[in-house]
C-alpha cells in the first residue's frame, strides 16, 4: 500500500459499524456463510464482519478499481474466504452468477462516497478545494461532472438540483452556470463553486452549509447514476438472500433513503387487503424489519466521526416460515 493509501485507510472510520455486525452476524454463523458488502469502499465494515465472524466468506463489490486494490490488501489476512469484484452493485446478480453463489446469508449497502474518494483532491468530489470536475466512482467510466456542467441544458441542470439535492435555488444556479460556461467551459472545481454561490441570494449563503454542497451532491448523484442503481440494486438484493438472511442500507440523503423505505415497506407488507382476518402463508410478508424507521448515528459516532452525520440505516430479514 502506498503512502498515500496508507493514510487514507488509517483515518477510515466505518459507519455504525458495531450496530451494523448486531444486524447482520446472526445470519452468519453456519459454515460458509455468504456476506456480500456491496459497497466494499475501503473494506472497514467487511473487516469487521469477517473478524467477528468466522464462518462468514465475504463477496466484495465495489465499482472503484483503487477502492478496490487498497481494500484488497487491508482483507489479505482473510486469505481465500475473500473474493473481490469490480462492478457496481446493482450488478449483483451478475456478480453472484459468476461467484457461483445462488442464495446469500447477509447484504450490506453503504451508499455515497468513501474517505478516500472524499479526500483525494484528484477525484474532484470536495467543493472545499479546486479540482478537475471528475467525480466518477469508477475511474474507468469516461463521462464525468464536467459533461453535466459544460453540455446539459439549464432545465435538465435544473431537474437534477431539485430531484438529487432539493436545492431550493435549483433554477438560479442552473441558468447561471449555463450563462457562464457561454464565456468558457468548466475545468475545475474552483469557477464553479463561485458561479453557484454568487447565484444563491446573499442572505441564504451563510445558512444549510456551503451553498455549493447540494449542486455537488447532485452532480456526483448524476455522474455515477446512484438512484438508478440503488433502485435496481434492492429488489436483487432482497430476492438473494436466503432464508433469515439480512438486508442493512446506510442511505445519506433523503433521496436515497426514501427509495429503502419504499422498497422495505413493500416487502414487509402481506399481499393481501387490510384486514383480512387470517393470511394465508403464501400471502404473507417474505420480510420483516429488523429496524424502526431509520436509525442514525449517537451523539457520540458523529463526535467521533463527522461523516457519520447524515446516515440513516434500515435493514430488513427474510422470514423463515413464508416460502419464496
Amino acid at each position: 500500500m502506498d503512502a498515500a493509501g496508507d493514510a487514507t485507510a488509517a483515518i477510515h472510520v466505518p459507519v455504525l459499524a458495531d450496530r451494523i455486525l448486531e444486524l447482520l452476524a446472526p445470519a452468519l454463523t453456519a459454515a460458509g456463510s455468504i456476506y456480500v458488502d456491496g459497497t466494499l469502499g475501503l473494506g472497514g465494515h467487511s473487516e469487521l464482519i469477517l473478524s467477528n465472524c468466522p464462518e462468514a466468506q465475504l463477496i466484495g463489490i465495489d465499482r472503484d478499481p483503487q477502492a478496490l486494490k487498497l481494500a484488497g490488501e487491508r482483507l489479505a489476512p482473510f486469505g481465500d474466504r475473500v473474493r473481490l469484484y469490480h462492478a457496481t452493485y446493482h450488478e449483483l446478480p451478475e456478480v453472484l452468477d459468476e461467484a457461483g453463489v445462488t442464495e446469500v446469508a447477509a447484504i450490506c449497502l453503504d451508499l455515497g462516497l468513501s474517505s478516500m474518494q472524499i479526500d483525494r483532491l484528484d477525484r474532484g468530489f470536495a467543493y472545499s478545494q479546486d479540482a478537475a470536475l471528475d467525480m466518477r466512482m469508477d475511474t474507468e467510466q469516461e463521462f464525468t461532472a464536467a459533461d453535466i456542467v459544460n453540455t446539459w441544458s439549464a432545465i435538465e441542470l435544473s431537474r437534477i438540483l431539485r430531484n438529487y439535492s432539493e436545492e431550493r435555488f435549483a433554477n438560479r444556479i442552473a441558468n447561471a452556470i449555463v450563462a457562464a460556461r457561454a464565456e468558457g467551459e468548466f475545468t475545475s472545481s474552483a469557477r464553479l463553486v463561485k458561479v453557484i454561490t454568487e447565484a444563491v441570494p446573499a442572505a441564504a449563503r451563510h445558512t444549510g452549509g456551503h451553498p455549493a454542497k447540494r449542486t455537488f451532491q447532485a452532480l456526483r448523484i448524476a455522474t455515477n447514476d446512484e438512484l438508478a442503481s440503488l433502485t435496481a440494486v434492492l429488489p436483487a438484493a432482497l430476492g438473494s438472500l436466503a432464508p433469515g438472511g439480512r438486508l442493512a442500507v446506510l442511505a445519506y440523503h433523503s433521496g436515497e433513503d426514501r427509495l429503502v423505505k419504499r422498497s422495505f415497506a413493500a416487502a414487509t407488507t402481506d399481499r393481501v387487503p387490510v384486514g383480512v382476518p387470517s393470511v394465508p402463508v403464501e400471502y404473507r410478508a417474505q420480510f420483516r424489519l429488523l429496524t424502526r424507521g431509520a436509525e442514525r448515528p449517537t451523539p457520540a459516532e458523529v463526535a467521533a466521526n463527522p461523516r457519520a452525520a447524515s446516515a440513516r440505516l434500515r435493514a430488513v430479514t427474510r422470514n423463515l416460515e413464508v416460502p419464496v
